[in-house]
């Protein structure tokens, strides 16, 4: 295929799987259960932040962790006590458990109360064309309170070369609109053509066949690869190819 046609097969596979069906088998449809900013954000972030394995594990386990926090993130994150943070050291989702859970709450908390929430962090570091120097802003904000330090590896970092699969997925749920029932598009302050393709094994073998991206790894640079290829078939929203790239790989076997 010649770009010309590959923007069209692209283009047609966007139309094909940036639909509400899409939601019912994706963990974007934990934070589709919300109507309040906060606890769109929170628990958004919570469930990517656990996006990985299982899609079945994910969603179940994404489930748990909204019924610990009574279903209510951002009040809980807020007002939970001590004795209330209790019950969290039984959650675990592959190597995220507990102990990092708890960090986590006391972590958005701060970021609620102090940094003005979590499109603030993003959106001040964020330019027209990148988020990834937001990813590693947010990241340094995030772990400024004592920490463990396990719990560090569950918030990926561009400036180390890593792709961050799924902070980038997670903005891109709040960034692009709502025009198709999908995506959220409740942060107005980051344009999408920040964005960056929340880069996997499924979407980067479809990339590779393709012939979009030639690095073999999934990191920070095959990521800045694959973005410059999509920025050329649409450089105002480049991740609406996501869908086109995952649909392919997760459904299709391409």
């Amino acid at each position: 295929m010649n770009k010309k046609q590959l923007k069209e097969f692209l283009d047609a596979k966007v139309l094909q799987y940036n639909t509400p069906e899409f939601i019912e088998s994706d963990p974007i449809q934990i934070p589709h259960q919300y109507n309040k900013k906060e606890d769109i954000e929170i628990s958004g972030f919570l469930t990517a932040t656990i996006a990985w394995g299982n899609r079945k594990s994910i969603l179940n386990n994404s489930k748990k962790l909204m019924h610990l926090l009574d279903n209510a993130p951002h009040d809980y994150v807020m007002n939970a006590s001590e004795s209330d943070l209790a019950p969290l050291s039984s959650f675990v989702h592959r190597t995220f458990n507990g102990e990092d859970l708890h960090y986590f709450i006391k972590a958005l908390r701060y970021i609620y109360s102090e940094k003005g929430g979590l499109e603030a962090i993003f959106s001040k570091y964020s330019t027209s064309t990148s988020t990834q120097g937001a990813i590693s802003a947010f990241k340094k904000d995030f772990f400024s309170l004592p920490h463990p330090a396990r719990t560090q590896k569950h918030v990926s970092d561009p400036s180390k070369n890593s792709a961050a699969k799924r902070i980038n997925m997670f903005l891109r749920w709040m960034v692009r609109e709502n025009t198709t029932g999908v995506d959220l598009g409740i942060w107005q302050s980051i344009p999408p053509s920040a964005l960056s393709c929340p880069l996997d094994v499924h979407s980067g073998n479809v990339a590779r066949k393709l012939g979009i991206l030639k690095r073999k790894q999934n990191d920070g640079k095959a990521l800045a690869e694959l973005d410059k290829s999509l920025r050329k078939f649409d450089p105002e929203d480049p991740v609406k190819y996501d869908f086109a790239l995952f649909g392919l790989g997760v459904f299709e076997r391409f």
